[in-house]
């Protein structure tokens, strides 16, 4: 659909009925807790059946109740504070095992990513980091973790990767104020969207780099922003982000593009060795 939920419902709110201009109210005014209800939940903090939950949800012009939930979430995304990510997160917890929470929304997050990220635009990733003068990959505040991890594995293989993580706009765009259309930016950004994140991309392909955005959504801020787009599902609604599946695709770029260095990286890692083994940098197995 076209336009955001709240649109729609000021669009269609004069042909609501009392009961459906009961829904509308309470999504307008607690559209974080009403985004992450079911609709027998809905209808029922509203005083609703929840039949009139789903046949509102089609009224709308969504295909059922799921897909109206889908746009109220997708709404959400950039708009809570950490105070409601707590909120919203204890009251979907309840009396649930945390452990088995967190590990089975994070496998859910995998699996939708691997239905959602785009092979071609994957592969074209691959090609225009391979091709690359130089890398400058962007990560600030939560995401920072992820910038670093991929830059750490990327020295192994090139000698021109810049991490900019942990930096104002300021600052960030004293990194990269040298880039050029040779050069490749890795930008990852995933609610609540970085401002300075975004600039910096938008910056960087206005000066012809090509920017590979790992966001939630192409209609992120950084989505709209980058000439290759990898979708990496993200869940929001805690105070901690779960950022498990964009590892994975951190993992998968890591992957495919040593397929590509092997030998390169065959002879940067037997001489890493023996510096290893020289100096003692890891602990030696003892044999019992």
């Amino acid at each position: 659909m076209s336009h955001d939920i709240f649109s729609i419902l000021r669009e269609k709110e004069p042909a609501f009925s009392k009961g459906q201009r009961r829904i509308a109210r309470y999504i307008t005014e607690a559209y974080d807790k009403a985004a992450f209800m079911t609709a027998h939940t809905l209808g029922k903090t509203v005083g609703v059946s929840e039949s009139t939950v789903v046949r509102f949800a089609v009224d709308l012009g969504f295909d059922g109740y799921p897909s109206m939930q889908k746009a109220m979430q997708e709404m959400v995304l950039n708009r809570l504070t950490s105070v409601q990510r707590i909120e919203v997160a204890n009251n979907r917890l309840g009396d649930q095992d945390v452990v088995s929470m967190v590990l089975h929304a994070d496998m859910e997050k995998i699996r939708q990513t691997g239905e959602a990220l785009d092979r071609s635009a994957f592969r074209a990733a691959v090609k225009a980091i391979l091709n690359a003068r130089r890398i400058y990959i962007l990560g600030v505040r939560s995401v920072a973790p992820l910038a670093n991890f991929m830059g750490y594995y990327l020295d192994y293989m090139f000698n021109n990767v810049h991490v900019v993580s942990g930096f104002g706009t300021g600052e960030m765009f004293e990194k990269i104020v040298g880039v050029g259309s040779e050069d490749a930016v890795i930008a990852f950004s995933f609610p609540r969207y970085s401002a300075s994140t975004t600039k910096g991309a938008r910056y960087c392909r206005s000066k012809g780099a090509t920017v590979i955005g790992i966001t939630d959504s192409m209609l992120s801020p950084l989505g709209q922003c980058s000439d290759q787009v990898l979708v990496a599902k993200s869940d929001m609604v805690s105070l901690v982000d779960s950022l498990v599946a964009p590892l994975s695709v951190v993992n998968a770029l890591i992957v495919a593009i040593a397929a590509q260095r092997e030998r390169e990286l065959s002879q940067t890692f037997a001489n890493l060795e023996q510096i290893w083994d020289e100096y003692d940098v890891y602990e030696k197995q003892v044999e019992k």
